[in-house]
């Protein structure tokens, strides 16, 4: 008996905040970043990025570049400490109690992210979700480069990688059930089955009365 699929967004929706935002604010905190124009063209970019015009290359570009002299596994540990301490306590208060009872119903679950792989698994794990999928990139002596590995979890990226993954999984769903607060995600909102928006972004809740669509107001 084959059993539905819940696949969510990671920032704004699990986390209420975006946890890219957030790791460059504690690669400042740290001091790994030194230029006092980095949050602002951070602030710029997913500002873009809300209105659904961000260039992914461009944005990688110069989240990475803060990266370039550290290994990766110095930056995965700078990754733990960062989810512990700035990520985790900004989930929703819904997230926790919603992945629990999907666990105790044995119920697959997967996050499906525009933020790069090395935050999304981490938080994946730290709330329990087995599998995670973000941007991968392009590794170059031990060291994490801008470059994208593949199809970018971004957009119509996401349907893509969903149905790569799907695809190599031994069992089928019976349906999709994905939750987003972003129009990034509309792609995605419109190929699942039961599309579940999380304090919605003005343009994706002006379009939210469909079939199988609802608005959810988290806290």
């Amino acid at each position: 008996m084959s059993k539905p699929l819940y696949v969510f967004d990671m920032d704004e929706t699990l986390v209420n905040g975006d946890a890219a935002m957030l790791w460059n604010a504690f690669l400042v905190e740290k001091g790994i970043v030194s230029d006092p124009s980095f949050i602002d063209e951070d602030q710029r970019l997913m500002g873009l990025y809300s209105q659904g015009e961000l260039d992914m290359e461009d944005y990688l570009a110069f989240a990475m570049e803060p990266l370039a002299n550290l290994t990766t596994q110095q930056v995965n540990t700078l990754v733990e400490e960062c989810v512990e301490s700035k990520i985790l306590p900004k989930l929703f208060t819904q997230t926790l109690p919603l992945i629990e009872q999907l666990k105790r119903d044995e119920i697959d679950m997967l996050i499906i992210s525009a933020s790069v792989t090395f935050l999304v698994e981490v938080v994946g794990r730290r709330l329990g979700i087995e599998h995670a999928l973000g941007i991968d990139l392009v590794e170059q002596q031990a060291r994490y480069t801008s470059k994208i590995k593949g199809v970018p979890s971004y957009r119509e990226g996401k349907v893509t990688r969903l149905k790569q993954w799907i695809a190599k999984q031994s069992k089928r769903y019976s349906d999709i059930h994905f939750y987003t607060d972003s129009i990034n995600d509309l792609p995605l909102c419109e190929y699942a089955d039961y599309t579940y928006l999380v304090n919605p972004c003005p343009r994706l809740r002006a379009i939210a009365d469909r079939p199988n669509w609802q608005i959810l107001d988290w806290d």
